[in-house]
């Protein structure tokens, strides 16, 4: 069978289940079936029974839009997708939803669609395939032995977060990560060279990668040839660059900007494969085609020999071994817990006031150098955001073996690379930026909680607390639109102790990624028992009660939280009783039992809320006849404590509110609260 023949079942599939869908995006499937079907038949290592299997290569479709291409190789190849699935494309509850989605669909290694994450995603996988080899590989023993694959097309070279992710690639050297550039001249808009004039080859080469310039992308000989030598390691990453026409094989649309995301029509699905020489009803693939595909019994014996491989190594490496084996099924060390109760106690013996971002330090220093697959790093903030622990192994060009990255003023590069670290298994990456810089990473923050990565966000300079700095980096909304993106867990603890135990649930947390808001200015301990202590894991918790009838309750987290003490003390000389809430992770406290939330919030009492930020957020929680404290504007250059004062972040203003509501009798309700703000005009 020629590859033109099996390349054309791809295009196939592509036009019947987008004109089934009534919607997608035909073209890049069409244009880049023949790449795809080179590299999948010749090249690409994987077992179709079993996804997951670790060493398998990795193959990351950027331009996600494409995804009927992906679906159409996973269903030939002979992974559990039915042809039924293929007819449901896009269809609720399929397995072919309308761009790739990890965790869904068995074979698809990371979700794609924001256009250019996916080529970020790939740095971070081809990064910890070439960290993982350099930890556990032995001679004779190549455990860890694959290879990233990217199709990319003129959208995610367009996206800004490419040129993050190429340099920082290139500077890396990672030699083991091919893209293919579909240069095909087209995007929606219509043809690119009036918008996108970039001398990619030139600009790609620039950053240290390998460039094979010029290959016909339907050219199945011509491929093979790029291929191997894209496979000839150099201490380069390469990009072939394959020229393709956008709806290769439709004579109504083929090369134009039509094709790109709507349907070819019944009659140009059907004058397409007349012209294709494909005679086969809508969704039918003849036997020997399927055939011709199928790759269960090779993709078995390929891992069966790395089992067999893996068996032999643990006769020789038992050690090795046996941590490779807890890595890989992502499970954290027997003497975690151990580890975890360590620098708790270690911030519990901190009396003196502290950062929470220097407490992160100090709780990376007690557990990091006993978890192994903790890889942390900073955009270009490390002393600032104190995330390089002690005598960390640091990753630099041509050494990729180590702990710790300086990603460069790279935050969203930083950020996809570390979906990316997380969707290939064998590590945990975390990073620091700003709170305030989050904006630059925020879409692929949102991409860790779509796909329910363990990943890390530890971003410090939390509030306008941070000073002098001013406006610019001093986050105001930021807490509260993190907290709004689903399965993401913001922290922002007020102490060490709080900020131990954040990460602690962090690292604990297989279902979701974390963010660690962390202050720069010194925060003193709270006092607590050993059950205060374990009920942080809530989320949110009774610091301190009232030795008063209770009449108030009062809410805060981080730095706010001594505010919240002090107005507690002001309103008992008024003989007032106050109860002061810590919620240092309100997604955690909301997804406790309605019973435990009643007990820290008890219904029928008026609720005060202080965050030195945008206190809308605070809305649910404090109803109607509460108030909430905060800040609606930007910030000021200006030391803390006198911005503070100024906008009215202070113990006082909290009383005095406290006292307003109590006044009055006032209970909580569903309805909108009062927000007692300062904005500066």
């Amino acid at each position: 069978m020629s590859s033109r023949q099996a390349a054309n079942a791809l295009r196939a599939l592509a036009m019947d289940a987008v004109e089934a869908a009534k919607s997608g995006h035909p073209g890049m499937p069409m244009g880049m079936a023949d790449i795809a079907e080179v590299l999948w038949l010749n090249f690409m290592k994987f077992d179709p029974a079993h996804p997951d299997w670790f060493d398998r290569d990795r193959f990351v479709l950027s331009n996600g839009h494409g995804s009927m291409l992906l679906y159409a190789l996973l269903h030939l190849s002979g992974f559990d997708l039915p042809i039924e699935q293929l007819r449901r494309f896009r269809q609720l509850h399929s397995r072919t939803p309308g761009h790739p989605e990890y965790g869904l669909t068995p074979g698809v290694d990371t979700t794609t669609g924001p256009l250019g994450q996916g080529l970020g995603n790939a740095v971070g996988m081809a990064l910890a395939e070439q960290l993982l080899a350099a930890e556990f590989n032995r001679p004779d023993f190549p455990l860890v032995d694959h290879w990233t694959y990217v199709f990319a097309g003129d959208g995610c070279l367009m996206e800004g977060i490419s040129q993050e992710a190429i340099s920082l690639a290139g500077t890396l050297r990672l030699d083991k990560l091919v893209v293919f550039y579909d240069d095909n001249g087209i995007s929606i808009d219509g043809a690119v060279h009036n918008w996108f004039a970039d001398d990619t080859a030139a600009r790609f080469e620039a950053c240290g990668w390998r460039v094979i310039r010029d290959v016909d992308g339907h050219d199945a000989e011509a491929l093979m040839r790029a291929i191997v030598s894209a496979r000839a390691r150099s201490g380069k990453p390469v990009l072939v660059i394959c020229k393709t026409v956008i709806g290769y094989g439709s004579p109504d649309k083929a090369g134009q900007a039509s094709v790109h995301g709507a349907p070819l029509g019944s009659e140009g699905v059907a004058r397409a494969k007349e012209a294709l020489g494909w005679k086969h009803p809508p969704f039918m693939i003849p036997q020997e085609i399927y055939a011709h595909w199928d790759k269960r019994e090779e993709g078995e014996e390929l891992h069966y020999d790395w089992e067999s491989m893996l068996y032999r190594y643990e006769r020789a490496h038992p050690q090795l071994a046996a941590e490779f084996k807890r890595r890989i099924r992502g499970e954290l060390p027997e003497s975690w817990p151990q580890l975890a109760e360590q620098a708790l106690a270690q911030r519990r013996a901190q009396t003196k006031p502290e950062a929470t971002r220097k407490s992160s330090e100090h709780v990376l220093n007690a557990c990091a150098p006993a978890l192994p697959e903790l890889f942390g790093g900073s955009a270009d903030l490390s002393e600032s955001n104190n995330t390089y622990w002690h005598e960390a192994p640091r990753v630099l060009p041509g050494k990729l073996a180590g702990r710790y990255l300086s990603y460069g003023v790279r935050e969203f590069g930083m950020a996809a690379a570390m979906n990316g670290i997380a969707a290939h298994g064998g590590l945990i990456p975390y990073g620091g930026t700003f709170a305030v810089f989050s904006d630059y990473a925020r879409n692929a923050i949102r991409m860790s909680a779509l796909m329910r990565l363990r990943v890390i966000y530890v971003l410090s300079h939390d509030s306008i607390g941070l000073g002098e700095d001013g406006p610019t980096h001093q986050p105001v909304e930021h807490a509260a639109s993190l907290r709004l993106i689903p399965h993401l867990q913001v922290w922002r603890p007020c102490d060490g102790v709080e900020t131990a135990m954040a990460w602690r649930c962090a690292l604990e947390r297989r279902e979701g990624p974390s963010v660690l808001m962390l202050s720069r200015q010194a925060l003193q301990s709270c006092r607590r028992d050993a059950q205060q202590e374990a009920d942080i894991a809530r989320g949110g918790y009774v610091l301190s009660e009232s030795k008063l009838p209770l009449e108030v309750v009062l809410m805060a987290t981080g730095s706010e939280i001594a505010v919240a003490l002090t107005a507690q003390s002001l309103l008992a000389e008024d003989g007032i009783g106050a109860r002061v809430v810590s919620m240092p992770c309100t997604n955690r406290f909301d997804a406790q039992e309605p019973s435990w939330r009643a007990s820290v919030l008890p219904p029928g009492l008026p609720r005060v809320a202080v965050e030195a930020a945008h206190p809308d957020f605070w809305r649910k929680y404090v109803g109607l006849e509460g108030a909430a404290v905060g800040i609606e504007d930007f910030g000021e250059s200006a030391p803390a404590a006198q911005l503070m004062d100024y906008f009215g972040i202070t113990a006082a203003r909290v009383a005095e509110v406290a006292r307003s509501r109590v006044r009055t009798g006032a209970a909580p309700s569903a309805a909108e609260p009062t927000l007692i703000v300062r904005s500066i005009n």
